[in-house]
């Protein structure tokens, strides 16, 4: 019953972190959340065996669930949400940007999206980075520069180039 009890409260504790994980690597909210189920339970089954870093388990078993997920199926269809009511032009440009990001991130190589989501959005360091994809470290490095590089050569990010080039 203990293992039951601990495994809970880790669960109540560490969903919504790791729901932002599993909704950066699939964009989408209902995506993200049956990501996460199916990644929780195959933890249930190996909580038991589970030592160390929990959540570090857990956040490799939502990657790999992820990978595997990519390799059986692909929808062909990238989220447009629309949010209902904009307070601001401020806000507009936020979701604009953030829309952008969603769909640059979305044509990356899933290992190259992995690897920049664990890195830039979970603050992982390339050593814990690798030890999560099961790869060396200097995949990380070669797999993030290659992704930063297919990020900053994207044509929707032309207009940010031009902006700075301006204010040089």
């Amino acid at each position: 019953m203990a293992d039951r009890t601990e495994y809970d409260q880790f669960v109540v504790d560490r969903s919504p972190r790791l729901l932002r994980v599993a909704y950066l690597l699939t964009g989408d909210w209902a995506a993200a959340e049956d990501l996460l189920q199916t990644a929780l339970v195959k933890v249930w089954f190996a909580w038991s065996r589970v030592r160390g870093d929990a959540e570090a388990y857990v956040r490799r078993t939502i990657v790999n669930t992820y990978l595997s997920w990519r390799r059986r199926r692909w929808t062909g269809e990238i989220p447009q949400a629309v949010p209902e009511r904009v307070e601001a032009a401020d806000r507009v440009t936020q979701y604009v940007e953030r829309d952008a990001l969603w769909r640059m991130l979305a044509e990356l190589p899933r290992r190259q999206r992995a690897v920049l989501v664990l890195r830039y959005f979970e603050d992982l360091t390339e050593a814990q980075i690798a030890e999560t994809l099961h790869i060396s470290v200097g995949t990380v490095k070669s797999q993030a520069s290659k992704g930063l590089a297919k990020l900053r050569a994207h044509p929707a990010l032309a207009d940010r180039r031009d902006e700075k080039e301006l204010i040089r």
